[in-house]
């Protein structure tokens, strides 16, 4: 069998200990005699499972005793309703830093329920930097002040997070989550699609704090307040068993490999290797200010769209797949979240080097 490297921004790769292990597993999971795609979400084995990927959510991000963890559904893009209509409620008014189309959805989102102030944006430069911020221009009565902490398509980060005294800090972090340590406590509310970084498609994960709970506006869904999730232990209705189970698995993989501090360091030297490349080579170019790197999401251009082409086509017919940028910025794009190995990139590199080389 010959696995590819798998650039995909998401669904991205797992690793592959995780992937044998669930194979291991898939017909019978520890003596119970079924798969966890089959068994009841009831049931004595899955409350093991559900409640020990709560505990190392808890112990590898350190989330704070007053804060839920919900395992819910919907992507992260079912947060960007569920977020305003459970915490938009008191002033009707919101604050966001547009940095990408994912953060621009979650302003127009909210837009419909209340007021949506956009603080800064970086539309102007496609979105190839973050904002510079003037707490003079932050609403001091928001709601909440929403940032989307890692852009997936645009390759920027936060690298210091917004003062927002008072006002909630929200923050999307679904390409991000568990690449470095994070202080939860900074925040009032964390969601990630875990498709990213933590498992496969079909999990949400949301870290609220408790005293946000509870404040829904009166005509929001049942499915969409965040009292019946945490009322239910994520257990309302049936949850995406088999997607907590795989989340589980990376989550005891990432605890196995040092923690969180393990795989920023790991993440560090394969983002280097690749942005060092780019810094120095006379074809590619990244598109991102250096000051705001992403070290999960590397976008790069030749300057020649027939050229991209080429380099995305030669790419994955040597095994580079998932190579080509998001649809609406062309280019390429190599995400390299933690399952990623370093030779993954090292590889990339070299091959980059031969068709610079050649063109």
């Amino acid at each position: 069998m010959s696995r590819v490297y798998n650039f995909s921004a998401g669904p991205s790769m797992l690793p592959e200990e995780v992937l044998k292990r669930a194979a291991d597993e898939m017909l019978d999971y520890q003596g119970s005699g079924q798969s966890v795609m089959e068994m009841s979400h009831r049931s004595k084995v899955f409350e093991s499972i559900i409640q020990g990927a709560e505990a190392l959510v808890r112990e590898l991000m350190g989330v704070p005793d007053n804060y839920k963890v919900l395992f819910l559904q919907g992507g992260a893009s079912s947060q960007f309703a569920m977020v305003p209509l459970n915490l938009m409620s008191k002033h009707k008014k919101a604050d966001f830093v547009l940095t990408g189309q994912w953060a621009t959805k979650a302003y127009k989102e909210a837009a419909r329920y209340g007021e949506a102030h956009v603080v800064a944006s970086s539309k102007d430069k496609t979105f190839s930097y973050i904002p510079k911020l003037d707490p003079a221009t932050f609403s001091k009565d928001a709601d909440y002040f929403h940032i989307c902490m890692n852009n997936t398509i645009y390759g920027t980060k936060y690298h210091t997070l917004p003062d927002t005294g008072n006002v909630p800090l929200v923050a999307d972090i679904s390409s991000c989550i568990m690449s470095e340590p994070i202080d939860v406590s900074r925040f009032a509310l964390l969601y990630a699609g875990a498709q990213k970084n933590l498992g496969p498609a079909g999990l949400t994960l949301v870290i609220i704090r408790e005293d946000l709970i509870g404040h829904a506006m009166d005509f929001t869904p049942t499915m969409f307040n965040y009292q019946t999730h945490s009322d239910n232990g994520s257990m309302f209705n049936t949850p995406p068993c088999y997607a907590i189970y795989i989340a589980k698995l990376v989550m005891e993989w990432v605890k196995e490999n040092g923690g969180l501090q393990a795989m920023k360091e790991h993440n560090e030297k394969k983002a280097a290797v690749l942005y060092d490349f780019l810094d120095q080579s006379k074809l590619f170019k990244g598109t991102v200010v250096k000051e705001d790197r992403s070290l999960m999401n590397v976008p790069f251009v030749t300057g020649d769209e027939a050229l991209d082409a080429e380099f995305v086509k030669q790419a994955t017919e040597a095994g580079f797949v998932n190579i080509k940028g998001h649809r609406t910025v062309g280019g390429m794009r190599a995400s390299i979240y933690n399952a990623m190995p370093i030779e993954g990139v090292e590889k990339l590199v070299e091959f980059m080097r031969q068709f610079e080389a050649a063109h």
